[in-house]
């Protein structure tokens, strides 16, 4: 079972222009995510997919795999352009913004598909529970709700559940967006037009459900640090600080 590992990676992010070539450490926060996916050795291959050749030569400069793709509205739709023409069974996106993933949740990410005998699940991804309630609410943590298996039955920028009834205790947990995709069902994924909610909510795993496929969702106890406004680049400077 063939498996690469895709980083999307926009220049123009909305929240915080250019923060994938902003400096983490001695390196850029891209060439440091790339690099941290290669060293976990979990991987066939490691590419970097983008519209910038910015990012583009950034990896090129470090001795990296990049693809140059045209304009997507989401990850998923760029990594699908970039691997068409690759052979591999199994992709994994990593986002570029998650500069320090760990070796673990990648491996049980994985683990799904090989467990996976007659081949059902056709998407696995991994969530986090959340404790605090500010992180609880924020819009910028995507919660998750899944069933008694582990598959998901929403996504949402919203509290879910809702919390009605105080006597019980409610968990909640929150979407990393590291997905691991059987690559057919990432180029099928891809023709799909966008439905109203994955619009709305501007998450892209929703439009797996809204055509009613399955997503695995693996817990684990990994908290990294999403780059997603200037913030975070403080707070991940300071963890890489603390490990050096």
């Amino acid at each position: 079972m063939k498996t690469i590992a895709v980083i999307p990676a926009r220049y123009e992010a909305s929240r915080f222009p250019g923060k994938l070539m902003q400096i983490l450490g001695d390196k850029t926060v891209i060439a440091t995510t790339y690099q941290n996916v290669v060293e976990t050795e979990l991987f066939d291959e490691v590419f970097v997919a983008t519209d910038s050749e910015i990012i583009f030569n950034e990896i090129k400069n470090i001795g990296g795999n990049a693809v140059m793709t045209g304009s997507h509205e989401t990850g998923s739709d760029r990594i699908a352009e970039a691997v068409e023409n690759i052979d591999c069974d199994i992709v994994v996106n990593v986002q570029g913004d998650e500069p320090f993933l760990k070796t673990e949740p990648l491996k049980q990410l994985i683990a799904v598909f090989k467990d996976d005998q007659e081949e059902k699940i056709s998407l696995a991804s991994l969530k986090i529970r959340l404790h605090e309630k500010e992180e609880i609410e924020n819009p910028n943590n995507v919660k998750v709700i899944t069933d008694n298996q582990g598959f998901a039955l929403y996504f949402s920028r919203s509290v879910i559940p809702y919390p009605r009834e105080t006597s019980v205790k409610t968990e909640y947990f929150k979407h990393i967006g590291v997905y691991a995709f059987r690559k057919r069902a990432l180029l099928n994924f891809a023709k799909l037009k966008m439905m109203p909610l994955e619009i709305a909510e501007k998450i892209e795993c929703i439009r797996y459900l809204e055509y009613g496929m399955k997503i695995k969702m693996i817990e684990t106890d990994f908290v990294g640090v999403g780059i997603d406004v200037p913030e975070d680049l403080e707070k991940a400077r300071e963890i890489l600080k603390r490990n050096h």
